[in-house]
């Protein structure tokens, strides 16, 4: 069967609207997906300020950014399907909405931007609040990618998207995934603190010197102790690992150097203890994709730590550097609208796996 469906997607590091139109195809269980157009739509009139801050608002101008958030998704897809002549092409939109609270261990994560609002623009069916389900089971309800790549990239062992947050997952039996450590939101704030959106390329890091003793700090924080699955909120980078980070008084430069450090070191200790719990045998490939696998200096530095393992990091084409969390957003709304199983209770620790996602019918029947 075929399905046509748009994703949406709004990361933690602010830099824009990810929204890609996706055709799937399922045949005897297998899927197979063609990107048929995807675009980042960069945040204008205050909108990233707006998100960002989401979190300190009083109860009721929270609900109306929700609102008027939803709103604000629903004429991109409207722009999105003018400016790409898709008229009458999508059968769906799947949101993920903005992600403002995130406390799966008190039974609550916040995703802002409402679906019936999308759905009200669009004309569209929509699906919304993807993590919701899981974490009334008991889940961390993150991450919620691993289905898309257990279905639709089977070919590779180990996934790593480098966001606003960096989380991995690997592609075995009992299939495991969970966030590592904070990454482009708080390397974009030290970018910031030198005039800077952002490092391109990681040039400024691969300029700087390592602080031994800031690095030591980093790795020994409490969360990279902890087993998974676990998850992690915005603000453990914003609140947590960044003044971590200003309090040791260093350049810029020498800054950006020693959190991508930090970065890799990380990640390629995760490898080694998922590796260690289900060995393989031979070389195994590790496929980056997100904002990070544009920064040559970090995924330089992984492939460093990580090839200890026996494994190659693979960097693909850039519409699926780019786009894949909003191509898997679109399909994990259409296993919501088939009834099947998106969320996988081995990755985020439920009770079990679930059918997540609010459905919302925009047009009349």
């Amino acid at each position: 069967m075929f399905y046509r469906a748009i994703g949406l997607m709004s990361g933690s590091s602010l830099d824009g609207l990810d929204i890609a139109f996706v055709e799937f195809q399922e045949q005897g269980g297998k899927w197979t997906y063609e990107i048929k157009a995807a675009d980042c739509l960069p945040y204008e009139d205050g909108w990233a300020e707006r998100l960002k801050n989401a979190i300190h608002l009083p109860a009721l101008d929270y609900q109306l950014l929700h609102t008027d958030y939803g709103h604000y998704l629903g004429k991109k897809v409207n722009e999105f399907i003018d400016g790409n002549g898709l008229h009458y092409q999508a059968g769906l939109v799947s949101s993920h909405g903005h992600t403002t609270f995130h406390l799966p261990l008190q039974g609550m994560t916040g995703q802002i931007g409402d679906g019936a609002a999308i759905a009200a623009e669009t004309a569209l069916p929509v699906v919304s609040d993807l993590r919701a389900m899981d974490v009334a089971f008991g889940g961390q309800g993150a991450p919620i990618v691993p289905i898309g790549e257990k279905l639709l990239m089977p070919e590779y062992d180990y996934f790593l998207n480098i966001g606003g947050i960096a989380n991995i997952s690997v592609n075995r039996e009992e299939y495991i995934a969970f966030d590592v450590c904070p990454a482009n939101r708080v390397l974009n704030m030290l970018a910031n603190d030198a005039g800077k959106p952002y490092d391109a390329g990681g040039e400024m890091a691969a300029g700087g010197k390592l602080n031994d003793d800031l690095l030591d700090k980093l790795n020994a924080l409490d969360y990279y102790a902890k087993p998974w699955p676990k998850s992690l909120a915005n603000d453990f980078g914003t609140d947590v690992v960044y003044p971590l980070i200003k309090a040791a008084g260093c350049t810029e430069a020498d800054a950006l150097h020693t959190f991508s450090e930090h970065i890799a070191i990380q990640i390629s200790m995760s490898v080694g203890a998922l590796s260690n719990q289900q060995p393989v045998t031979g070389n195994q490939q590790l496929l980056i994709t997100g904002g990070g696998a544009l920064n040559t200096h970090l995924v330089n530095r992984i492939a460093a730590h990580v090839a200890a393992h026996n494994i190659e990091v693979v960097v693909p084409e850039a519409a699926l550097v780019n786009y894949k969390e909003a191509i898997i957003m679109a399909f994990i709304g259409v296993l919501r609208w088939r009834q099947e199983k998106n969320v996988l209770a081995s990755v985020t620790g439920a009770r079990r796996d679930s059918v997540g996602g609010a459905l919302w019918m925009g047009a009349e029947g």
